[in-house]
């Protein structure tokens, strides 16, 4: 008996967000109709309130990750993040509501409106959650490999099951395309039970022809058929330089480009916008940590290292100090979580992004950009070199103070660590746009405002 159609990630995504939708606009009726006076109500009153909210709302959830379904559906999680972020959007209308219009307000429905949405949210996203625990949600696959990708299998397996997030992909089936037709015959006749094929092989001429007329069949009846590099780019939203893939050209799809006009005026437009902003702060900031500096920090104001650029060329950056002074004294080391060599007062500047400001600098004078590939210590740049093949790809756009690998991912400990935040980076120079700029502001934003990291 054939499965059920599977709903993907975006179809899932979409159900939640109409039905987010659904409760939200009920909820501004509620507020614009019955919690304001009816003597206060007019067309442009019931436009703006209605458009501010559904953009607040939808604002809030991108930068507070409520449609990231990868997260494990865990009730308490569900109800608590629901719960929070609605009633933050109720608040944000109320007091939009407020500044902007002069209204009086009933009682009553107005506490309906603040204390019944965030409910009425979260009991249905309570509902979502248990109903896709009951329906398949999670797509059963064949993974194919040869025996160049074996070494790699169980990493591979682990990637598709999900590390640190729910994939919705489960490793049913593992064929080794080398095996022999005795094998391989009895073997096909179970490929109906999965849903999804995932190719993870150097050279797919080597694929067998009745493998390929299977699969050619698979994609006919409406089932997934990807390479593992395609995979992982769609969920990990990154490239897998750890898997059997060193073809440069596989990884980085390398192709003619036309110049992205659009792109290179907003990061302009950025990087000068970013400047002044950070450039201001810098100016107010010099003097307080300098004062403070005398008494919690003792030693130099600024804190001077030189990274690797553009092309491999080194450039020096420019921070707050936050560490001792003879912080590497025993010679270079990457900064850990509680780090011994952070000072009390350093640790300060760095929950709340301070030591960061200095970068301007560099900003101002070209080394850097705001949103690029974080710039690495030459000797760490060096040892990566070695470890990983295309690690000096990342050097192909100019490094920015923030950016995709360091919203994506912890703060980096060790080299295994910048092994893992160069699939980022790498992801970044390959699908760099405005709209992979504006999610990476976002998230820099909510970084900075929870203080995540280090």
């Amino acid at each position: 008996m054939a499965r059920p159609s599977i709903l993907n990630s975006v179809e899932r995504k979409f159900i939640l967000l109409v039905g987010d939708l659904v409760v939200i606009i009920a909820s501004l009726n509620v507020f614009v109709n019955h919690a304001i006076d009816a003597e206060f109500i007019s067309t442009r009153l019931e436009i703006s309130v209605f458009s501010f909210g559904i953009f607040s709302f939808l604002t809030l959830s991108y930068i507070l990750d409520l449609y990231n379904l990868q997260k494990r559906l865990r009730r308490k999680y569900v109800i608590t993040q629901a719960l929070y972020i609605t009633s933050l959007f109720v608040f944000v209308v109320f007091i939009f509501c407020v500044i902007f219009f002069d209204t009086s307000f009933w009682r009553i429905p107005l506490l309906v409106f603040l204390l019944l949405t965030p409910v009425e949210v979260a009991l249905w996203r309570l509902f979502f959650a248990n109903v896709f625990r009951v329906i398949p949600i999670t797509k059963n696959v064949l993974l194919i490999y040869e025996k160049d990708t074996e070494g790699s299998l169980r990493e591979v397996q682990k990637r598709i099951d999900g590390v640190d997030l729910e994939t919705f992909y489960r490793v049913k089936l593992t064929y080794d395309i080398n095996s022999d037709t005795a094998i391989r015959k009895p073997f096909l006749n179970a490929i109906e039970k999965v849903d999804s094929w995932v190719l993870n092989v150097k050279s797919y001429n080597g694929i067998p022809a009745d493998l390929e007329k299977l699969m050619f069949r698979a994609i006919l009846k409406g089932k997934e058929v990807i390479t593992y590099t395609s995979f992982y780019e769609n969920i990990y939203e990154a490239l897998p330089i750890q898997s059997h893939n060193d073809s440069f050209y596989e990884i980085l799809q390398l192709r003619h480009k036309k110049i992205r006009y659009l792109q290179t005026i907003f990061s302009f437009g950025l990087n000068f916008l970013v400047s002044l902003f950070l450039g201001l702060m810098l100016i107010l900031c010099i003097p307080f940590v300098f004062v403070l500096n005398i008494f919690f920090n003792p030693g130099p104001l600024f804190y001077t290292q030189k990274r690797v650029g553009l092309h491999g060329k080194e450039f020096k950056i420019y921070k707050f100090r936050s560490m001792v002074t003879d912080a590497e004294k025993e010679g270079a080391k990457m900064a850990v979580k509680n780090d011994a060599r952070i000072t009390s007062f350093g640790r300060i500047l760095r929950i709340f992004r301070i030591d960061e400001i200095p970068q301007v600098i560099s900003l101002i004078r070209g080394d850097m950009q705001f949103i690029g590939p974080r710039p690495e210590r030459k000797v760490f740049v060096k040892q990566l070199n070695n470890l990983v093949p295309f690690y000096g790809t990342r050097h192909l756009i100019r490094p920015g103070i923030t950016g995709w690998a360091q919203v994506k991912y912890k703060y980096g400990q060790n080299l295994e660590d910048s092994v893992r935040k160069l699939e980022y980076d790498l992801y970044y120079i390959k699908n760099r746009s405005i709209t992979l700029d504006l999610r990476i502001i976002f998230k820099t934003i909510t970084t900075v405002l929870f203080s995540r990291g280090i």
